[in-house]
Formats: structure tokens, C-alpha cells, sequence
């Protein structure tokens, strides 16, 4: 179960929910940011239409907050109704959800980039600007674990529960991503690894 500096878990806010409705906007204040940078990277859609999605994730989530199994994380709970949600618009739109990595957190481009620490002679700018060409061209199925892997930093039974998959596909998808990934950075001209 998450615990957040304010000292209260998620399933103890989804409880306090249920006889308070004000209590969900400590959920919301939780997860709007991390929620918000996950469907942006899950879409091609504007900054209002993500802030629109948003909106409606957190809305469908307080229809069912009884169904919240405390067995599994309130995280991966909601991140699965935000990962239908976008597909379910996508279908509605018929737009393509384009999964380009336009709004990495600094910090976890400082993680991906830690292997370069050393070396003073690169240009991060620029690899960071390759290395989102890289990911925008990677299969949709593969972008997909790749986000919640290392941008959203999910464990596999959470993105087997995000995705619907079992664990096993999971860690086959993801072997399969780090492929393609290198392959597509190599021909780039990035070595880099995940």
C-alpha cells in the first residue's frame, strides 16, 4: 500500500472516502500530477484535452469507488481506469493515441541519463531530444510498459493489473520493448540502455 508524507495510505483515504466525499481530494491531490504526466505521455491529445481526460478519470474513479480491492494498490487501481479511459476516447476520437515521452520529469531523465553521468561530452539537450524520437517511434504495446516501468515506476503485478495481462506477458513485453528500444536508439545512433 502507498504511504505518503502526509501519513495516510491510499486504502485508508478510499475508506475515509466512502463516509466523507471530501476525503477524495486528498486522492486527487495525490494523483493529479503523476496521473495527468501518464496520459500525456499515453496521447497525442492538446494540454486541455489531457486536463479533460484527467478530469474524467477522477470522476469515474469516485462513481466506483467501492470497487476498490484492497488487495491491490489504489495506484494501480486508478491508473487502470485512466489507461481504459484514454483507449476508450481514442476509440471515440479515432485518433491515434501517439505515445511520445514530451513531458519526461527532469528527475527521471536524470535516471535514464545516470549511465552518462562521467561523461561531460555529450549534450543532454540533445540526447534527451533523440531519446524522445526514439520513444515515439517505439509499438504502441511495447511504449505502453515502457511508461509504466520507468516513468511511472510500477511494479510488474501493477502493470499486470494496469494492463490486464498476465505477469508473465508483462516481463516478455518488456524484454521485447528494451529490443526494440535499443535497436530503434542504435539506429539513431544512441547507445543507450534500459
Amino acid at each position: 500500500m502507498n504511504k505518503h508524507p502526509e501519513g495516510r495510505k491510499d486504502h485508508e483515504l478510499v475508506k475515509a472516502t466512502l463516509k466523507h466525499k471530501e476525503a477524495y481530494g486528498l486522492l486527487i491531490e495525490r494523483y493529479e500530477a503523476p496521473l495527468l504526466r501518464y496520459i500525456r505521455r499515453l496521447t497525442n491529445v492538446s494540454d486541455e484535452d489531457a486536463d479533460d481526460l484527467l478530469q474524467e478519470v477522477f470522476i469515474k474513479a469516485y462513481q466506483n469507488i467501492r470497487d476498490v480491492d484492497e488487495c491491490q494498490s489504489f495506484s494501480a487501481w486508478i491508473y487502470r481506469i485512466a489507461r481504459n479511459h484514454v483507449i476508450s476516447n481514442y476509440r471515440k476520437r479515432n485518433v491515434r493515441p501517439e505515445g511520445h515521452a514530451s513531458e519526461i520529469d527532469d528527475n527521471v531523465f536524470d535516471a535514464l541519463l545516470a549511465d552518462f553521468s562521467e561523461d561531460k561530452s555529450f549534450d543532454r539537450e540533445v540526447l534527451r531530444s533523440q531519446l524522445f524520437e526514439v520513444f515515439g517511434k517505439l509499438d504502441r504495446k511495447y511504449l505502453d510498459v515502457l511508461i509504466l516501468k520507468y516513468f511511472q515506476e510500477k511494479s510488474y503485478e501493477e502493470m499486470a493489473y494496469i494492463t490486464q495481462k498476465p505477469a508473465g506477458t508483462i516481463a516478455t513485453l518488456l524484454n521485447r520493448a528494451k529490443k526494440q528500444f535499443r535497436e530503434r536508439a542504435k539506429k539513431a545512433g544512441i547507445h543507450f540502455e534500459l
